[in-house]
């Protein structure tokens, strides 16, 4: 065994990319370092996020840290700036997607287990404080990651790049 070369890899991403075909978008609800921004923004091109939705004061892919860490991917992707997770859940519904709230919630159920849709916006929030409550309203389902060691949760670059890879699989695994 030994790694793709350049056109190997191309072949497999493109297979990949035929494979795909549900719209996935996300939300970033006060999402305020520049750093987890650009981290969210690279990984968001590579599950093809096909909008991004800024809230609530998160930091712009523009902007000189997020840039540092996207590495330039902040092209791939388009993104609206807005007041509120609320404006953004109702852009993304006029869209015709499925509203998701990323939290560790009394009523979220794993993100495994929530019934697959062709088209979904994922929330994540703050750092610190997560998704407020006003936020979690204006979802349609709220999920979470289950998580098994002592650690209680995952930085939120982390855990958006966990969740969009579910969201994806989910499709692969759909007949």
């Amino acid at each position: 065994m030994r790694p793709l070369d350049p056109t190997g890899l191309k072949r497999t991403h493109r297979e990949w990319r035929r494979r795909t075909l549900g719209r996935v978008a996300l939300v970033l609800d006060g999402v305020q370092s520049p750093f987890n921004v650009g981290s969210i923004v690279r990984t968001a091109a590579a599950w093809r996020v096909e909008h991004l939705w800024l809230a609530a004061g998160s930091a712009s892919p523009a902007s000189p840290g997020a840039r540092k860490l996207s590495l330039g991917t902040e092209r791939y992707l388009t993104w609206t700036e807005v007041a509120t997770a609320a404006e953004a859940a109702d852009g993304a519904r006029a869209q015709g997607l499925r509203v998701v709230g990323l939290e560790l919630a009394d009523a979220a159920v794993p993100l495994h287990e929530l019934a697959r849709t062709d088209a979904t916006c994922l929330v994540v929030g703050h750092e610190d404080r997560g998704l407020a409550k006003a936020t979690l309203d204006a979802c349609d389902d709220v999920a979470f990651l289950p998580q098994l060691g002592k650690v209680g949760s995952l930085n939120v670059a982390v855990a958006t790049a966990v969740a969009l890879y579910e969201l994806r699989r989910h499709e692969w695994d759909t007949p």
